[in-house]
Protein backbone atom coordinates (compact mmCIF):
# COMPACT_ATOMS: atom_id res chain seq x y z
CA UNK A 1 0.00 0.00 0.00
CA UNK A 2 1.21 3.66 -0.99
CA UNK A 3 2.48 5.94 2.05
CA UNK A 4 3.09 9.52 1.97
CA UNK A 5 5.65 10.77 3.84
CA UNK A 6 5.51 14.78 4.55
CA UNK A 7 9.17 16.76 5.51
CA UNK A 8 8.86 20.11 6.90
CA UNK A 9 11.80 21.93 6.71
CA UNK A 10 12.17 25.74 8.04
CA UNK A 11 14.93 27.65 6.17
CA UNK A 12 15.95 31.06 6.29
CA UNK A 13 13.44 33.07 3.90
CA UNK A 14 16.27 35.15 2.68
CA UNK A 15 18.11 32.96 1.29
CA UNK A 16 15.09 30.74 0.28
CA UNK A 17 15.88 31.13 -3.45
CA UNK A 18 19.17 30.18 -3.04
CA UNK A 19 18.24 27.14 -1.24
CA UNK A 20 15.78 25.51 -3.13
CA UNK A 21 17.97 24.55 -6.06
CA UNK A 22 20.42 22.73 -3.62
CA UNK A 23 17.39 20.89 -2.72
CA UNK A 24 15.88 20.29 -5.61
CA UNK A 25 19.38 18.48 -6.62
CA UNK A 26 18.59 16.64 -3.95
CA UNK A 27 14.93 15.93 -4.79
CA UNK A 28 15.80 15.04 -8.38
CA UNK A 29 17.63 11.97 -6.92
CA UNK A 30 15.12 11.42 -4.47
CA UNK A 31 12.86 10.58 -7.08
CA UNK A 32 14.94 7.96 -9.12
CA UNK A 33 15.06 6.02 -5.85
CA UNK A 34 13.07 2.65 -6.51
CA UNK A 35 9.69 3.18 -5.34
CA UNK A 36 9.51 6.34 -5.54
CA UNK A 37 6.03 7.62 -7.23
CA UNK A 38 6.18 11.26 -6.62
CA UNK A 39 8.07 14.04 -4.66
CA UNK A 40 6.09 17.38 -4.37
CA UNK A 41 7.70 20.70 -2.96
CA UNK A 42 5.15 23.23 -1.08
CA UNK A 43 6.80 26.58 -0.34
CA UNK A 44 4.57 28.71 2.19
CA UNK A 45 3.27 31.79 0.05
CA UNK A 46 4.03 34.29 3.33
CA UNK A 47 7.58 34.27 2.55
CA UNK A 48 8.63 32.88 6.09
CA UNK A 49 11.03 30.40 4.79
CA UNK A 50 8.52 27.11 5.32
CA UNK A 51 8.97 24.40 3.13
CA UNK A 52 6.81 21.02 2.67
CA UNK A 53 8.23 18.24 1.03
CA UNK A 54 5.40 15.35 -0.04
CA UNK A 55 6.70 11.64 -1.00
CA UNK A 56 4.76 9.17 -2.25
CA UNK A 57 6.09 5.68 -2.10
CA UNK A 58 4.92 2.25 -3.15
CA UNK A 59 5.15 1.01 0.04
CA UNK A 60 6.84 1.94 3.50
CA UNK A 61 9.92 -0.82 2.95
CA UNK A 62 10.65 1.97 -0.32
CA UNK A 63 10.86 4.24 1.87
CA UNK A 64 12.69 2.70 4.13
CA UNK A 65 15.57 1.79 1.73
CA UNK A 66 15.11 5.15 0.70
CA UNK A 67 16.13 6.71 4.29
CA UNK A 68 18.74 3.76 4.81
CA UNK A 69 20.44 5.18 1.87
CA UNK A 70 20.09 8.97 2.69
CA UNK A 71 22.52 7.77 5.94
CA UNK A 72 25.21 6.70 3.43
CA UNK A 73 28.07 8.20 2.21
CA UNK A 74 27.10 7.74 -1.42
CA UNK A 75 23.45 9.24 -0.40
CA UNK A 76 23.83 11.84 1.81
CA UNK A 77 22.12 14.89 0.41
CA UNK A 78 23.64 18.15 -0.08
CA UNK A 79 24.50 20.13 2.89
CA UNK A 80 21.61 23.00 3.79
CA UNK A 81 22.68 23.37 7.46
CA UNK A 82 23.35 27.27 6.36
CA UNK A 83 19.94 27.61 5.22
CA UNK A 84 18.33 25.71 7.65
CA UNK A 85 16.42 27.55 10.76
CA UNK A 86 15.05 24.51 12.37
CA UNK A 87 15.24 20.91 12.48
CA UNK A 88 13.24 19.11 9.84
CA UNK A 89 10.12 17.16 11.21
CA UNK A 90 9.64 14.04 9.05
CA UNK A 91 5.87 12.11 9.39
CA UNK A 92 4.49 8.75 7.61
CA UNK A 93 0.50 9.13 7.01
CA UNK A 94 -1.26 5.99 5.01
CA UNK A 95 -4.13 7.19 2.61
CA UNK A 96 -7.49 6.28 3.71
CA UNK A 97 -10.45 5.06 1.29
CA UNK A 98 -12.94 4.34 3.93
CA UNK A 99 -13.15 7.95 5.51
Amino acid sequence: MPITALLELDLNPETLEEALPILGESLNQTRQRPGCVSVDVLVDRSGNGHVLIVEVWESMEDDDNYRAWRATPEGAPADMSQYITGPPKLAWYDARADV
